[in-house]
């Protein structure tokens, strides 16, 4: 997967067409490895990890600075291979002025969408609702300059599981009417909630988890689009410490059957 062909036009082309089909799989990549094995397995798009490329730093969720995270961005949409979209977090500003100059400057990484969330960490507090609706207008304008798509986050039920859908329903109503093309409500379980957010008429990324419905049951609800967080990081991770535990263990090597063979890695990271 070489970037001479790197067109971010026609990828983002591809990713906004995407969105008009049925559910589609969007693994989240922590590095060029990664998004490179899952583009390899046949994913049409891939997406960034805010926890996942922080974890990679030795470092905790939302303690990346935003050149960090553009110049992550930007070495994966070349080297992906599919269309990338970018856990671009707060998009690095408290008010719209300072979320449009950051979704500008993601513009010309060649990403393909990216996303904007209305949890403040500074704060530990979600936004208010017309605060949080007047940075996704920034942010819409700015991706829709650059053709990418943008992802408008309602965060509440990550932070509150049990939390009513109706505040969450109001905003993301509010956030698809300032300019967003995707609506998200990461910690969602419910099959009738998923089907409520669906109701609002655009496209609906969902974060799968073990309490969430399968991908089948979810297309059913009319989610668009599944995504995975920062969950394949501790996948692969979990494998690592499985590894090395039998070879610090037992000393035998069956943790090698289940690897890439050394041709299919050639292929995948180096062609």
């Amino acid at each position: 997967m070489t970037t001479d062909r790197f067109d971010p036009s026609e990828l983002r082309a591809r990713f906004r067409e995407l969105h008009s089909g049925g559910l589609f799989v969007m693994p989240n990549a922590w590095d060029v490895a990664s998004a490179r094995v899952m583009a390899a397995a046949g994913l049409d798009a891939v997406a960034t990890t805010s926890s996942g490329f922080a974890a990679t730093l030795g470092r905790d969720d939302y303690e990346i600075v935003a050149d960090e995270l553009l110049e992550h961005a930007a070495l994966l949409a070349r080297s992906a291979g599919v269309p990338l979209n970018v856990d671009s977090e707060r998009c690095f500003g408290s008010g719209p002025a300072e979320v449009a100059d950051f979704v500008s400057a993601l513009g010309y990484t060649g990403a393909a969408g990216c996303s904007i969330e209305d949890y403040d960490p500074s704060t530990e507090r979600i936004d208010d609702t017309d605060s949080a609706a007047e940075r996704v207008a920034a942010a819409a304008e700015a991706t829709k300059r650059h053709g990418m798509l943008l992802t408008a986050r309602a965060e509440r039920h990550l932070y509150e599981p049990e939390a009513p859908i109706d505040d969450t329903l109001t905003r993301l109503q509010r956030f698809a009417d300032a300019g967003a093309d995707v609506l998200y409500a990461p910690g969602l379980s419910d099959p009738d909630d998923f089907a409520a957010v669906c109701a609002l008429g655009l496209p609906v990324n969902a974060l799968v988890s073990p309490a969430t419905p399968a991908v089948g049951d979810l297309a059913d609800l009319g989610v668009r689009r599944v995504s995975t967080g920062g969950a394949l990081l501790r996948v692969a991770l979990g494998e690592v410490k499985r590894a090395v535990e039998e070879l610090n263990g037992p000393g035998t090597l069956d943790y090698m059957n289940r690897s890439l063979g050394g041709a299919e890695f050639a292929h995948i990271l180096l062609d």
